[in-house]
């Protein structure tokens, strides 16, 4: 626990942190505003604003782990802080353990207010044409958070095995907004419609897709395509050099 309320701390006082829980809060909060007044209300609204919100939980993931391995200045000698950390706390699997449950943590708070803000923006702006707030939407607002917390451990887990946190961001970032190359996929290879994102993104939104996925088929692929790979990133991270 310790060890959890030490990652919690610092990264909390990183700056990219705020900048993603900003993002994460205003980039769906904006586009809810705008399709609320210029498209007609649908089963989706409110939701699929989430998928492009869910940047900001990308750029948590990333940074939980990724701040580790910037180098520290001249002062001292150019070393990462990684090398602190683990001299801190020696068992490469615990600092590890702390810093994906702050990601979780951090990820599952920013998706909620998020949510909220989104949902009731929606009902603000729509008034009694808003989507009803009933059961099933009350679900996928679960899943819209699970999702969200899936992908910052998606690139949370890319971090750890590239030790760059550009790269992860980078591919994550844009096939979340500007080209969904998952989705392309999916439209001439129908098991594209597993990968982790399209396969998640069935938990709270509808996909136009020759392959249907329910939205718990879904959950379930999108964590075992992340377990795999914190698996395979929690074996590297024990086994390389910092």
């Amino acid at each position: 626990m310790r060890a959890l309320r030490a990652e919690l701390s610092k990264l909390a006082t990183l700056p990219f942190t705020w900048i993603a829980a900003a993002a994460g809060i205003i980039i769906p909060t904006g586009i809810s505003i705008i399709t609320s007044a210029t498209s007609t209300p649908g089963p989706d609204t409110g939701f699929a604003e989430l998928a492009v919100g869910v940047l900001g939980a990308i750029v948590l993931g990333v940074n939980a782990i990724g701040s580790e391995y910037t180098t520290e200045g001249e002062e001292s000698a150019g070393s990462r802080q990684i090398t602190t950390t683990l001299t801190a706390t020696p068992s490469r699997m615990r600092v590890l353990l702390a810093k994906a449950g702050a990601a979780i943590i951090a990820t599952a708070l920013l998706a909620v207010v998020a949510i909220a803000i989104v949902q009731a923006t929606v009902r603000i702006t729509l008034g009694d044409a808003a989507p009803a707030l009933d059961a099933d939407a009350f679900a996928r607002m679960g899943g819209a958070a699970l999702y969200w917390v899936l992908m910052a451990l998606l690139a949370f887990g890319l971090t750890v095995l590239t030790r760059n946190g550009i790269i992860p961001m980078a591919i994550l970032v844009a096939n979340s907004s500007v080209v969904a190359v998952t989705y392309l996929l999916a439209q001439n290879i129908p098991a594209a419609n597993y990968l982790p994102d399209l396969a998640g993104m069935r938990m709270f939104t509808t996909i136009e897709s020759s392959v249907v996925i329910a939205p718990v088929t879904g959950g379930i692929v999108m964590a075992g395509w992340i377990a795999v790979l914190l698996i395979v990133a929690g074996v590297v991270f024990s086994r390389r050099d910092a």
